[in-house]
């Protein structure tokens, strides 16, 4: 576990971690697990061993919304099986190019506000986008997204400075945006390689606004 301040960063199962915790322990779970192979998702993963069946159980949504008061989970739309009717979406537009690229132009979020469904407009901080100068940081995992994108969440759906979690750090961009934003955040990354890197990351970016 790396603790900065009220970041905690935890290199571990997040399915064990949860079942240790309480009932609404955490004002605010946002989320982004893995769909899983056997649909064709997240092919992309260089640790393919690890990830191919890692695909969130219902155990995992019942956990994660016993856990938590409020989530939003990236990828709500692969399991819509597991997570109750709600009509405050979220649609990221990456502002892809509209030809020459295979990935999504855009990506959605449940979310379990009874809001109305939103839309932000962010550049992709992850592949293929057409004009690489956009992006001044090297991406270190194959779902990375933007900071900023964390930050336009943080600033929409929380009013004080409440408690969040997250059970795929992946690239560590939340624990960033909590940091800038003064939010505490405990989270949970299976991979060690990419626990790694976004520790890494993470102080590299606290060292840059130190400076500053």
């Amino acid at each position: 576990m790396s603790q900065f301040g009220n970041i905690e960063l935890y290199n571990m199962d997040c399915m064990e971690a949860m079942k240790t915790m309480k009932d609404n322990q955490f004002d605010l779970a946002i989320v982004d697990p893995p769909y899983g192979f056997g649909q064709g998702y997240n092919f992309r993963f260089e640790d393919r061993e690890l990830y191919e069946n890692v695909r969130p159980t219902s155990e995992y949504f019942k956990e994660l919304l016993r856990v938590s008061k409020n989530q939003i989970v990236w990828g709500g739309n692969y399991f819509t099986n597991d997570l109750p009717e709600s009509r405050g979406w979220i649609c990221w537009d990456k502002k892809q190019p509209l030809e020459g690229v295979s990935f999504s132009h855009f990506e959605l979020a449940w979310t379990s506000f009874d809001k109305t469904a939103k839309m932000v407009v962010l550049p992709n901080a992850g592949f293929n986008h057409a004009d690489k100068r956009i992006y001044k940081e090297k991406t270190i995992h194959p779902t990375q997204k933007p900071i900023s994108l964390y930050m336009w969440l943080l600033k929409k759906y929380i009013k004080d400075k409440v408690s969040i979690l997250d059970t795929h750090l992946g690239s560590g961009s939340i624990a960033i945006a909590c940091y800038k934003l003064g939010y505490s955040l405990t989270a949970y990354e299976i991979n060690k390689k990419y626990y790694k890197q976004l520790i890494e990351r993470y102080k590299k970016h606290v060292a840059q606004q130190t400076l500053f």
